[in-house]
């Protein structure tokens, strides 16, 4: 069982993830019932703007547009039938992509208004007039690099997208929680690099805590081979607790039997 700070998983997928498992939601809810946890967000990534089409990206980023209804729908119905086992909430992943912010709201706009829970990532960098995925593949982050002109352009561009998508107005819907706020290190291992902007970190946790926002406290990058730790982690991750934001633990799962897991790696 877990201990009492640990009961909410903040960050769940489903089969409705094209780039997840065929897990029916109804096994992420049991796991996380067997876990002892009392609250769960699906947070299944929200349909992405259609300008992005046209840039080589991948294709099975988030859920398309008629598998809305059919996502909240079947969560409305879990969240009935356990009700007194555990507390579901209905939530996005929600993109922040530079220059699309216009879209974005009103995609938020049509679908806020049934979404109780929700996250804002940054997925997706603009690098002059095209857009690149920064966690796609090692081999996709080693061109990012090349076309930035070294890997500390990559973290800068990563983290000062991260603090335009914490000011972005992006209308009543937008996200309170940032989510896994140091993705960037997905392929570290690869690529090792220590990011030492702290200047630019401490304006990205100002920023947090000034808003009132939560964190994304993310265990997904423990199951990542080349990355092996939490997001967020070292620098950023310990600004953000000394100024004490808010930190909600995210498996990030994309498979029920990841629900919960490694949260006994945190805190």
């Amino acid at each position: 069982m877990l201990k009492n700070r640990k009961l909410r998983d903040g960050h769940i997928h489903s089969p409705y993830c094209p780039h997840g498992t065929a897990d029916a939601m109804e096994l992420y809810v049991k796991k996380a019932i067997e876990l002892g946890l009392r609250e769960m967000t699906f947070t299944e990534h929200m349909p992405l703007p259609n300008t992005l089409q046209k840039f080589d990206l991948p294709q099975d980023a988030a859920i398309s547009l008629e598998q809305v209804k059919p996502y909240l729908n079947e969560i409305e119905q879990l969240k009935e039938k356990y009700k007194k086992k555990i507390k579901i909430y209905k939530g996005f992943e929600v993109d922040y992509i530079e220059g699309l912010e216009e879209e974005t709201k009103k995609l938020l706009e049509q679908y806020g208004g049934e979404i109780e829970d929700s996250i804002l990532s940054v997925h997706f960098l603009k690098l002059g007039e095209e857009y690149v995925c920064v966690d796609w593949s090692p081999n996709k982050f080693g061109e990012i690099i090349t076309k930035c002109g070294g890997i500390d352009k990559v973290y800068d561009l990563y983290f000062e997208t991260l603090l335009k998508s914490i000011k972005a107005n992006l209308g009543e819907y937008k996200p309170r929680r940032i989510g896994h706020p140091t993705l960037v290190k997905i392929f570290q291992l690869r690529y090792p690099y220590t990011y030492k902007n702290h200047k630019l970190l401490d304006k990205i946790v100002k920023e947090i805590k000034t808003r009132g926002y939560e964190v994304d406290y993310n265990t997904a990058g423990f199951r990542k081979p080349l990355c092996r730790t939490s997001y967020p982690s070292s620098y950023l991750l310990d600004l953000l607790k000394h100024h004490h934001v808010k930190l909600v633990l995210g498996s990030d799962a994309h498979t029920a039997t990841d629900v919960g897991r490694d949260f006994n790696k945190v805190y």
